[in-house]
């Protein structure tokens, strides 16, 4: 082979390559900007019935919330980023339902994830959350609960074991249905 073949091989392979990540990116995201890491198959998902790891979070007001704090309540983790456009349309619902439930044995605590901390402030401030939110810097709540996507909600029961996985943005009903049914145990 002549020295312009192996050239023009050598030059074509990464491109090639380059071209055919961003065939793949656009498949898996359905040619959405930003599509992935955004949930778009919505739902309850399974989940084996343990113990949710505990972790410690700062929060944005600069206070430390440890999940083994809030032992005896029914907790709503929500994992969410301020760029999440159904994290966006479920916010006023989640504040909403919150308020509702404040006297009550339930806390609600937000991790933000993939965002930049002044951005996840913008976003508290914008949709005025009163509950606890704090950013997961390093992602290891996010990947000792296994999140893929968002938003994703874990609803862990008074004893600490996580009953429900919710996935996408939840409906004002089956968010109170679910801390009804745990509540009510």
């Amino acid at each position: 082979m002549s020295k312009r073949i192996w050239l023009l091989v050598a030059a074509g392979a990464p491109l090639l390559a380059f071209l055919g990540i961003l065939v793949w990116a656009s498949t898996q995201t359905g040619g959405r900007a930003g599509g992935m890491g955004v949930n778009t198959e919505f739902g309850v998902a399974e989940v084996d019935r343990e113990l949710a790891p505990d972790f410690s979070l700062i929060l944005q007001d600069g206070t430390h919330v440890a999940l083994s704090d809030l032992k005896g309540k029914v907790v709503l983790l929500d994992f969410w980023a301020s760029w999440c456009a159904p994290c966006r349309q479920e916010a006023p619902v989640l504040q909403e339902t919150y308020l509702e439930y404040a006297g009550a044995d339930v806390e609600f605590l937000g991790v933000n994830i993939w965002d930049l901390p002044d951005n996840a402030a913008t976003y508290v401030e914008q949709f005025e959350i009163s509950y606890p939110n704090g950013v997961d810097e390093d992602g290891k709540i996010a990947i000792d609960y296994g999140v893929q996507g968002i938003p994703e909600k874990f609803f862990i029961d008074r004893n600490g074991q996580i009953r429900q996985k919710f996935v996408g943005p939840i409906r004002e009903s089956a968010l109170k249905e679910t801390l009804d049914a745990l509540s009510a145990e």
